[in-house]
């Protein structure tokens, strides 16, 4: 388009007129770092945490039982029971085919122990020196854990 009179030698061009949009694309994820063993980037898989309920409704009641059970009062005091790695690890959310602990049937200390894992983590990150923090939502995830080394790590 040339506009008219003084104007007349500009000329206008419209580069990208479709705003921000125009320059969105969409590509399928290729590949992981999550489970890599080898390679100057590694995260392996340190452990899949999770329980099974089977229809209890109630979860952070039903595990206070079981630790009263036990001889104790507080979640934060099954952190001195087991051992736990000392640093932090990336948590991702699954829904993997293993088997995961029964709340319901397996050994309470078994039970109490997954419990922690999860209490100890958050939908994205396992954190050794959080505190202890029981939620129907949090007790109900199923989590791969991983172990960032190598490149920055």
């Amino acid at each position: 388009m040339r506009a008219q009179g003084i104007e007349a030698k500009r000329e206008t061009l419209w580069a990208n007129f479709g705003g921000p949009m125009v320059r969105s694309r969409e590509a399928p994820l290729k590949g992981s770092l999550l489970g890599k063993e080898k390679g100057s980037v590694r995260c392996p898989l340190v452990l899949q945490v999770g329980l099974d309920f089977e229809g209890v409704t109630g979860k952070v009641s039903f595990l206070l039982k079981l630790l009263k059970h036990v001889g104790l009062e507080q979640p934060q005091e099954l952190v001195g029971r087991f051992e736990f790695p000392v640093t932090r690890l990336i948590a991702r959310p699954t829904d993997a085919p293993p088997t995961y602990l029964s709340a319901l049937h397996a050994p309470a200390e078994a039970v109490l122990e997954q419990a922690l894992w999860l209490g100890l983590c958050t939908a994205f990150l396992y954190d050794p020196y959080r505190p202890v923090l029981w939620t129907d939502a949090s007790l109900g995830r199923k989590l791969d854990l991983y172990r960032p080394e190598g490149f920055y790590a």
